[in-house]
C-alpha cells in the first residue's frame, strides 16, 4: 500500500517549527487549481511504512549480494562517519577557496592517489558517475584530436563485450561506433581489431578484466596497435577493484580512464545513487580537463585548464563520495589496496572452481573477479533458465547475480562475490547454487515458480514492460 493510501483527514504531527517569517502567496494566476495531494499520517504511522519497506530491501546488510559487474561490496561505516562531519557536511559551493582549505585538501590529496592507483597524470572529480565519466573522457579525446586539426577520425572501437553504456557514450560524444568481436577465449579478436583500425579512429573503449572477467593478455598489444594507427585508448574503470594497486591502467598504454568510486572505493550505491565518476588522463590530455582542478601548497587554489572542454556538472562533483573513497585508501593504505583486489580474485576462483563441476562456465579459466556462468545446456536439458535460477536464489535469501549479461553469453549469470565476503558465506552459496541445480533435474516446476517467500512473487515482467503503470490515480 502507497502511503497517499494510508491516513485519515487531519491527522498530523509536528515536524517544522512555527513560521517566524511573513507568509507570501503566489499571485493567483501562479496557484495551483487543486490542492496538492499529501497524505496526513501521525509520526508513528509514517515511521512504521518506510520500516516496512526498508524490510521489503535486500542490500548487502541483509545478504550475500554477488551482482556481477555492480561490485556490491560491503562499505566500512568509518568511511560514512568521515562523510558526515560538520566541516564536510555544512559548507557551500558558493564560499571563497580560502574558507574551505581542508576540502579542497580532500580534493587534492584523493587526486592524487587516485592517480598512483591508475598510472595517470591528472584528475577531475567532477563527473558525477560512470556514464558520466566516460561522456567526459570521451570529449577529452575529441578535444585532442581536434586541436591538431585531425577532424577525420570520427571512429570509437567497443568490443563486443563491453558495458551497454560505451556505445551510447560514443555516440553521444558525436562518433560513430565500430564493434568488434571477441575471440574464442572471451578477449579482443587481434585480428578484427588490427582490420578496424585505420586513420579515422579517434579511440578505443574497453574493460580490462572484460565483462566475462577475464584479464587480455594481449592487452599492451591492443594498446599498441591502436596508438600506432594515432588513436587513444580509452579505459572502462568499471571492473578496477579486480586490479587496483596490483597493475595500473595507465602502464597498460591507456591515455584516459573513468573510475567508480561508488563501486571500487566504497560508497553505497544500490538503489541509483549516490555515484562518481572521476576521469584520469596522461599528460597530454590534461590541457582539456574539465574545471575545476586543485593547485597549490601552502594556500589551495582552483585552477581551469588552458583549453577546458567547460564544465561537466556544477560546481566540484559529488564531494561527500570523495571524502568516502579519500577514507577508504586511507584506511586501507599502500598494503591494503592490492590485498583488497586480490582478495576479490581469489574469492571469484574459489566459488568458480566449487561450482564448475555442476554448472558450464563460459570461460574455464582461471579468472578476475568475476566469473560468467552459462546455463544453456541446463536449460535444454530440464527447462530450467537463468531467470528461474535467479529466483530460487532468491528464495534462500540470495541476491540474484546479473542476469543474461554479458550478451555475447547465452542464458548467462555473471558472479561477482567481492573481497567482503568470508568463506563461510561463499560455502552457504555455493551450496544453494548447487541445491537449486539438484531441484532443476528433480522438480523443475519448483523453480518456474520460484520465489514464493518474497513479500512480491513472480512478476509479468512482460506485462510490466508492455502496459507500464507510470503514475497514481487519486480516486478524487
Amino acid at each position: 500500500m502507497l502511503i497517499f493510501e494510508k491516513g485519515k483527514e487531519g491527522r498530523g504531527l509536528s515536524l517544522f517549527p512555527e513560521c517566524d517569517v511573513e507568509v507570501v502567496m503566489p499571485e493567483e494566476k501562479d496557484r495551483r487549481e487543486r490542492t496538492l495531494h499529501l497524505p496526513e499520517l501521525s509520526e508513528n504511522e509514517i515511521s512504521r511504512h518506510y520500516t516496512e519497506l526498508a524490510k521489503k530491501c535486500h542490500g548487502v546488510n541483509d545478504g550475500f549480494y554477488p551482482l556481477g559487474s555492480c561490485t556490491m561490496k560491503y562499505n566500512p561505516k568509518i568511511n560514512e562517519e568521515m562523510a558526515a562531519l560538520p566541516g564536510f557536511t555544512e559548507i557551500h559551493p558558493l564560499q571563497p577557496a580560502h574558507t574551505v582549505q581542508g576540502c579542497m585538501e580532500v580534493m587534492k590529496t584523493l587526486e592524487e592517489y587516485l592517480c598512483e592507483i591508475t598510472g595517470m597524470k591528472n584528475m577531475t572529480l567532477q563527473p558525477a558517475a560512470g556514464a558520466h565519466g566516460e561522456f567526459t573522457g570521451l570529449l577529452l579525446i575529441k578535444a585532442y584530436h581536434e586541436s591538431r586539426g585531425d577532424k577525420k577520425r570520427t571512429k570509437i572501437i567497443v568490443p563486443d563485450s563491453a558495458h551497454g553504456t560505451n556505445p551510447a557514450s560514443a555516440v553521444m560524444a558525436g562518433f560513430s561506433v565500430v564493434s568488434i568481436p571477441s575471440g574464442p577465449d572471451g578477449c579482443v579478436d587481434l585480428e578484427k581489431l588490427r582490420e578496424a583500425a585505420g586513420d579515422d579512429v579517434a579511440g578505443l573503449m574497453l574493460t580490462n578484466p572484460n565483462t566475462v572477467g577475464l584479464f587480455d593478455k594481449n592487452i599492451l598489444e591492443i594498446t599498441k596497435i591502436i596508438h600506432e594507427c594515432g588513436g587513444q585508448c580509452y579505459y572502462d574503470g568499471a571492473n578496477l577493484n579486480a586490479v587496483m594497486g596490483t597493475v595500473r591502467p595507465g602502464d597498460m598504454g591507456f591515455d584516459v580512464i573513468h573510475l567508480n568510486l561508488h563501486k571500487t572505493f566504497s560508497t553505497p550505491h544500490g538503489g541509483g545513487g549516490p555515484g562518481s565518476g572521476p576521469v584520469g588522463c596522461k599528460e597530454h590530455l590534461a590541457q582539456f580537463l574539465p574545471s575545476v582542478l586543485v593547485e597549490g601548497t601552502e594556500e589551495l587554489k582552483f585552477r581551469k585548464p588552458e583549453h577546458s572542454i567547460g564544465e561537466m556538472k556544477e560546481f566540484y562533483g559529488n564531494f561527500l563520495v570523495a571524502v568516502r573513497a579519500l577514507t577508504y585508501v586511507m584506511t586501507l593504505g599502500r598494503e591494503g589496496i592490492p590485498e583488497a583486489s586480490q582478495n576479490a580474485v581469489l574469492n571469484a576462483n574459489y566459488m568458480m572452481q566449487k561450482l564448475k563441476d555442476l554448472y558450464t562456465m563460459a570461460y574455464d579459466e582461471v579468472c578476475m573477479h568475476e566469473f560468467v556462468m552459462s546455463l544453456s545446456d541446463l536449460k535444454k536439458k530440464t527447462g530450467v533458465s537463468a531467470m528461474d535460477i535467479a529466483k530460487g536464489l532468491l528464495d534462500n535469501g540470495i541476491h540474484p547475480p546479473t542476469m543474461y549479461f554479458p550478451l555475447i553469453v547465452d542464458e548467462a549469470l555473471m558472479v561477482e562475490p567481492t573481497e567482503t565476503e568470508s568463506k563461510e558465506t561463499m560455502d552457504k552459496a555455493i551450496q544453494v547454487f548447487r541445491d537449486l541445480y539438484e531441484m532443476a533435474e528433480q522438480d523443475a516446476e519448483k523453480l518456474h515458480n520460484a520465489p514464493v517467500k518474497t513479500p512480491v512473487t513472480r512478476l509479468d515482467e512482460v506485462g510490466a514492460a508492455r502496459h507500464p503503470v507510470l503514475k497514481y490515480e487519486f480516486s478524487k
